[in-house]
């Protein structure tokens, strides 16, 4: 029988975040294994958990974060609030969102702390991302309606309707990075009518979403030749991902400033500091923000807008990864970067050193 510990569900503080990051059955499988789950009031009421759903499932409630916060585990969506940086310590082991390469304050504090960190988005396996790939979906899948939306005169778009209409060609997309946020993104915009250029490092990609019909044009990521493309765009969303690195920069300002005015640039990688020069992270409180006549939409927290669906896809791939975490800091193993091989690549800071290569190499640690 594995020893007990507390695991800790914190009510998300970042601006507008709904989501959960342990669903009512997540917490049930805890449980079950003799652990105790600690959930903060309303922490699932606006993905539509009630407290009591958590109660059923096993659960303990209190109003109070201190006290979550000083659980052994603290399992969270989004990367700590400077508010929270206060509950870091050492003895903690904190498993969520943390995107390290673009957030240097937050990294100097996990260091600082003692704390044991882990992220979702670094954790790999043999098929990829698995922790990010939920909410790459989520976020892919938003990014056409979010860039359709802020196309519109009303929003200070330049009034260009997505599918066009009789006589009139569609709206021009491009898609920087085909993975699983860019290349949703990419049928997404292609259901809505829109002619859709994708671009990408790996031609393999590039050549199957010709091929199913998802691209009306493709292009290698050569910046010369994709400035072409994003200068004629109605809409550029960016998706291009390098996992615990800050993200690489494919548009320069410079692009950026010759674009149309009234087009809409939807920065999915702002998260990793993002792929275009211009960008900087916004909140679901205020999104947008205008550049050399650009609308920019860099919130840093797209999927936050779907809470039900998010937490529920989230929660389903993150329980999987959990137990192992929890088992492992349970029984007193977990802590090295390959003490458990379903955690491979997760650890980025432990016991006060940052011990993920990407991470690492982006901030200037050794």
């Amino acid at each position: 029988m594995t020893a007990s510990v507390q695991v800790g569900v914190p009510a998300e503080v970042k601006d507008r975040e709904r989501r959960v990051a342990l669903t009512p059955p997540a917490v049930h499988v805890l449980a079950e294994r003799g652990h105790r789950v600690l959930v903060q009031t309303g922490a699932g009421e606006g993905a539509g958990f009630r407290d009591d759903d958590f109660v059923a499932e096993g659960a303990r409630l209190t109003g109070d974060p201190a006290e979550v916060w000083g659980s052994d585990v603290v399992v969270k969506v989004k990367e700590p609030q400077p508010a929270e940086y206060r509950y870091l310590r050492p003895g903690l082991t904190l498993f969520g969102y943390l995107h390290l390469a673009a957030e240097p304050d937050l990294t100097a504090a996990l260091v600082d702390s003692g704390c044991r960190a882990y992220a979702f988005e670094t954790l790999e396996d043999a098929h990829g991302l698995p922790l990010l790939a939920p909410m790459s979906e989520v976020a892919g899948r938003a990014a056409s309606i979010v860039g359709a939306h802020h196309l519109s005169a009303a929003m200070g778009g330049s009034g260009t309707l997505m599918g066009g209409a009789a006589g009139v060609p569609p709206a021009k997309v491009v898609v920087i990075g085909l993975g699983v946020a860019g290349g949703i993104a990419a049928r997404g915009a292609r259901g809505l009518g829109a002619h859709v250029t994708g671009v990408d490092v790996d031609l393999d990609r590039l050549y199957r979403y010709r091929l199913d019909g998802t691209l009306d044009a493709s292009q290698s990521s050569e910046p010369s030749l994709v400035a072409g493309h994003v200068r004629e765009a109605d809409l550029v969303i960016g998706a291009a991902l390098v996992p615990g690195a800050r993200a690489p920069v494919v548009v320069s300002e410079a692009v950026v400033a010759s674009m149309r005015p009234g087009s809409v640039i939807v920065d999915l990688a702002i998260d990793q500091g993002g792929c275009v020069a211009t960008a900087r992270p916004t909140s679901l409180s205020a999104p947008t923000y205008v550049t050399h006549g650009v609308v920019h939409y860099c919130v840093t927290n797209v999927p936050g807008q779907f809470p039900r669906t998010a937490s529920a896809a989230l929660s389903a791939a993150v329980i999987n990864r959990a137990v192992p975490l929890v088992d492992g800091v349970a029984e007193g193993r977990a802590g090295g970067p390959d003490d458990r091989p379903e955690l491979h690549g997760a650890a980025n800071v432990v016991d006060g050193r940052v011990v993920h290569p990407a991470v690492a190499e982006a901030l200037g640690y050794d």
